[in-house]
Formats: structure tokens, C-alpha cells, sequence
């Protein structure tokens, strides 16, 4: 178990490590990538099942235990997310192996997706919050490197605004450390759950709602997502599609580690977090229905649906987590897997533009039901894997009372399906239009449509298995719910 745990950071580290010194020989850097991160998805497949049968499980880093050492901690949900990453960080290079651009043309590609990787999964393992803060700065040093591969003056300037907002949620994150190190004298999870419990009921609740801000701007919550939509559709396809799908779910991910374990339920914010979600989901879907390019589009609908899985969390009932953590494992499939399409529609046709698109369900059928696949998913159309998700936080929100925030996600889900047709109509409808850019290479395209059909298999692969995945959610949001086998696997007792 000791493995399982650890394996998932250190292995990325030691590929980038070779990947450098393999510098020269590009086709020995891509057998290096896609070892690694086969080898950790299996890895992350492994230790989900053992997590799910024998229970959380902790590794402390040098023999100190919990509080004073490092702990990596593995329960269900750290173990989904790690999982459901991985497969999208593989899906995701093969893509980039076809596609000609930032891949091919920059030497460092695959070493900074290689710790772009150990940093995902150091957020996700971690057990406690300063060794968080480590892993979004590790994310994020890798993520700067990606987001301006090309060099292209727009690059650099939305790029230049995605590292200053970070920069300003990290500085915000080290004075929330410091704020709750002050107060407890821990920064451990497991240990801040009872110490956190003993301070004065103001005092924690202004460290929740501390904490849902810093990780807020992570998560592209509102009114904190203003930097998204300009970051991130002007990255290399497989770099957005990797952001869109990951780095803001490490945000949700944090704010729900947070709320869950710190919290006792008399201070949990679940009014605020509700009032959050609606508006997040609001703003976000109006965005991209005021869009007319493909991406920009797609990139406001990550903030829209950033408020789902933050209305199943502000419920804070078994019902809510399960809604919460089924939706954000069909969301990194579905959303990936739309960023992947965008970039083949870009590839085939030189633009994302709506207005320069035509014909392309014509010109393009695989294409197109590529395309359709996720689109309706997202929407929430039966029998997709969006519908079953937002079923359980419908059904979720009716059980707790929650009427208003229920008719303000059934709504979106109805804004959310025009500006899809928008897409639709306008790109994939009408007469073939003239498309000067042209497909890539066979070989290269054989490895971009491939790796996109097997997200959108997935995609359907998850509404098929719906009720296991629901069960195993719902598993997840007891273990949330009633956090103290986490803590006594970390602290010992």
C-alpha cells in the first residue's frame, strides 16, 4: 500500500527527470510519457480498489508520524480523482503526440507534463495543507511553462494574467496557513479536525469561508472566475484540454477536503456555498451563450458547471456528496473530451470561429458525433452521463428543501443545451464551407480521433454504469460525511 500511495507522485518526477536528459530524441521522451502515465494509471487503479475494500490508508513520509511529518493519504475520493485524472493526462498526450504543434516543436513539453502530473496527484494525496500549497505551486510552475508554449503574443498576455491571479490566490493561501497554524498550531487535516472544533464559533467560520475564497480562484467560483475565459482558449489543444477537465477540479477537490474534515457541521457555510453555486452556474452559462468562438464558449461552461458540483456540496447531506462526486468524475470526462473536438474542429478547419465554420457534419460525420456526444452530456440530455449526474443533485436538492437552487441548475441545463445547438448550428450544420488548413498527417490523426473516441466511449461507459458509480459515490460522501476513519488512519487512534 505503501507503493500505491507514493508511486503516483514519484514516478512522474523520475520520467521528467529522463525525459530531460532524453532531450534529443524526441520518440524516446514520448515512450517515457506514456510509460509513466500508464504505469500510474494502473498504479491509481490499484489503489482504488484497495481503498475501497480495505478502507483509508496513510504513509508518512521518513517514519514521522502525524501531525509533525508529511502524510499522503489515500481514501475513495482522493483515489477517484487520481484515477479519473490519469486517464484524462494519458488520453490527453496521445492527443498531443498527433497533433503537430506545442508537442512536437518544444523540448520541454513532456518533462513539464510529467510534473504537471506529480503535482496533480500530490494535491490529490496530500494530508495536509501546507503540502497542498506545495503541490498547486508545483501545478502551477508547470502549468506557466504550457499555457505559453508558442510564444504568440496572445499567449503571453492571457498567460501573463493566468500567473498573476495565481500568484495572488497563492499569496492568499500562505496567509490562510498562517492564519490557521496561529489559531491551531497544526496544518495537518486529521489533526486541524478537532482543534479547529475547540475554537470560537466566528473564528471558524471566517477560516471556512477563508478557505472557499483561496481555493475559489482555483475553481473559477464566482465572482472569482474573471481570469479563466481569457487564459485558457488561447493555449495548445491538449494544454487546455487538460486545464478545462483538471486544474479547476483541484479547487472543487480542496474546498471539499476542507469543508468536509476541518468543519464541524454548526459552521459548515452551506447557505453560502448554495447562493455561490446558482450564481456561478448563471453567470458561467450566459457567458457562453454571448460567445462565438468554440472555445471561449467551451471555456465559460467550465465556470457554469463548477456550480453543480458546488451545489451538491452546499447541501452537505450523503444525497448532495454523492451528486457532487459522480458529477465531477462525468464533468473532467465530458469537458476534456469537448476541448479535444475543438482542436480537431481547429485542426480541420484553421479556425474556432463560428461564423468561418460550416458544413462539418458533412465533411466531417466521425467528427460530428464526436461532438455530439459530450455536447448533449454537458446539457444533460438522457440517457448521457450529464443526465444521470444532475439527476442525483436534483433528486438531492428536492430531498433537503433546496428548491430554488433545483429550478436555477434545471434552467442553466436548458441555457446550457442552446449554446451547444449554437455550436452546433453554426459549425457542424449547413453546406460545407471552404477549410484551407486541412487534416494532419493520417498517423497523426489516427492518434487525435482516437484518443478523443475513447473519452467519448467513456463518457458512455459512465451513464451504463451509473448505479456502481453512484454507489461508490455515495460510499465517498459517507466516508466525507462521517470523516473519522480518515483521521484515525492519519493520526493513529
Amino acid at each position: 500500500m505503501t507503493a500505491l500511495i507514493s508511486l503516483p507522485i514519484l514516478l512522474p518526477l523520475f520520467g521528467a527527470a529522463l525525459a530531460i536528459a532524453l532531450g534529443r530524441w524526441r520518440i524516446a521522451q514520448r515512450l517515457v510519457s506514456i510509460i509513466t502515465l500508464t504505469t500510474v494509471t494502473a498504479t491509481s487503479v490499484a489503489l482504488l480498489i484497495r481503498v475501497d475494500h480495505d478502507g483509508a490508508a496513510a504513509v508518512h513520509a521518513g517514519g514521522w508520524r502525524a501531525p509533525i511529518g508529511i502524510t499522503l493519504v489515500a481514501d475513495r475520493l482522493a483515489a477517484i480523482m487520481l484515477l479519473v485524472a490519469c486517464l484524462m493526462l494519458l488520453a490527453v498526450l496521445v492527443f498531443a503526440v498527433g497533433q503537430p504543434g506545442a508537442e512536437r516543436q518544444h523540448v520541454g513539453f513532456h518533462p513539464v507534463y510529467l510534473i504537471l502530473t506529480a503535482g496533480i496527484a500530490m494535491a490529490f494525496l496530500t494530508g495536509d495543507l501546507f503540502n497542498l500549497f506545495v503541490a498547486f505551486e508545483v501545478t502551477l510552475m508547470a502549468s506557466y511553462v504550457l499555457i505559453t508554449l508558442g510564444g504568440r503574443p496572445d499567449q503571453i498576455r492571457s498567460g501573463m494574467t493566468y500567473v498573476v491571479i495565481s500568484l495572488i490566490a497563492s499569496t492568499i493561501f500562505l496567509l490562510s496557513l498562517a492564519f490557521v497554524y496561529a489559531a491551531t498550531g497544526s496544518v495537518n487535516l486529521a489533526d486541524l479536525h478537532t482543534k479547529i472544533a475547540a475554537l470560537p464559533d466566528g473564528l471558524r467560520s471566517g477560516l471556512a469561508v477563508l478557505l472557499i475564497v483561496v481555493f475559489g480562484i482555483k475553481a473559477a467560483l464566482f465572482p472569482l472566475f474573471f481570469w479563466l475565459p481569457d487564459s485558457y482558449p488561447t493555449a495548445p489543444t491538449p494544454v487546455t484540454a487538460v486545464f478545462a477537465g483538471l486544474l479547476t477540479k483541484v479547487g472543487v477537490y480542496a474546498i471539499i477536503r476542507t469543508q468536509t474534515v476541518l468543519f464541524p457541521p454548526d459552521t459548515q457555510p452551506g447557505h453560502l456555498l448554495l447562493i455561490v453555486a446558482g450564481l456561478t452556474m448563471v453567470v458561467g452559462v450566459f457567458g457562453a451563450i454571448t460567445q462565438n468562438d468554440i472555445k471561449r464558449i467551451l471555456s465559460f461552461h467550465i465556470i457554469s458547471q463548477i456550480g453543480y458540483m458546488i451545489m451538491g456540496l452546499g447541501l452537505f447531506s450523503l444525497a448532495g456528496l454523492a451528486g457532487a462526486v459522480l458529477y465531477i468524475i462525468h464533468h473532467i470526462v465530458v469537458k476534456t473530451t469537448l476541448f479535444l473536438v475543438a482542436g480537431l474542429v481547429e485542426q480541420r478547419a484553421g479556425t474556432g470561429q463560428l461564423a468561418s465554420l460550416s458544413g462539418l457534419a458533412r465533411a466531417e460525420p466521425v467528427l460530428a458525433v464526436l461532438f455530439l456526444v459530450p455536447a448533449l452530456s454537458l446539457a444533460g440530455i438522457p440517457p448521457f452521463s450529464g443526465f444521470v449526474a444532475k439527476l442525483a443533485l436534483v433528486d438531492a436538492g428536492i430531498g433537503g428543501g433546496e428548491y430554488l437552487i433545483v429550478a436555477v441548475s434545471l434552467a442553466v441545463s436548458l441555457l446550457t443545451l442552446f449554446s451547444m445547438t449554437k455550436i452546433w448550428s453554426n459549425a457542424f450544420w449547413g453546406p460545407p464551407a471552404s477549410h484551407p488548413a486541412g487534416p494532419p498527417r493520417r498517423a497523426g490523426l489516427a492518434l487525435m480521433t482516437g484518443s478523443t473516441a475513447a473519452l467519448v466511449a467513456l463518457s458512455i461507459a459512465i451513464a451504463l454504469w451509473a448505479g456502481p458509480l453512484y454507489a461508490l459515490s455515495e460510499r465517498t460522501a459517507a466516508d466525507l460525511i462521517n470523516p473519522t476513519s480518515y483521521i484515525e488512519t492519519v493520526l493513529g487512534r
